[in-house]
């Protein structure tokens, strides 16, 4: 790919979606060069990155080692810890919500909405409780309130 390309993050992305299609949501993720691949048992993991590997070396993409995790029962994707057990948020990411201090600017809230949102799956009524701060996002709106700040502690 041409250095300099305007859009070269979505055509890698594209390029990467249409290679592993045969896979995506059956065993294999992918987002830019992070490839995860799931399976139930160690036979099938195994089975899985020669279906993997091999359309990678046919379309001439080559991986670093150093950077490839294999076989492993837990890791860090994207912000998550994947496991056996399923799919949780990193908790160095929740201390940092717990840690964030109390927003004095709109661009502070955005920064602690931004964070929260990329965890709002599991946060329940996520949408509700956020209401009072994303309020404040409207021109001429941020005061900060009892409302708003009890939505920032709940969350």
């Amino acid at each position: 790919m041409p250095f300099g390309l305007c859009n070269a993050p979505y055509t890698f992305q594209a390029t990467m979606s249409e290679l592993l299609q045969p896979f995506l949501r059956k065993f294999a993720a992918v987002f830019f060069d992070d490839i995860l691949v799931y399976s139930p048992t160690l036979t099938d993991h195994l089975s899985h990155l020669h279906q993997i590997l091999t359309k990678l070396l046919e379309a001439e993409f080559f991986l670093k080692h150093s950077k490839c995790l294999f076989a492993k029962c837990q890791l860090e994707y994207l912000g998550h810890i994947i496991s056996k057990d399923g799919i949780q948020a990193d908790p160095s990411k929740i201390q940092a919500m717990v840690d964030w201090p109390q927003p004095t600017s709109i661009t502070m809230l955005r920064g602690f909405l931004g964070l929260t949102g990329f965890y709002g799956k599991f946060i329940k009524n996520y949408a509700a409780i956020v209401t009072p701060l994303t309020n404040l996002l409207k021109k001429d709106a941020f005061l900060w309130s009892p409302d708003a700040e009890t939505a920032f502690q709940a969350l």
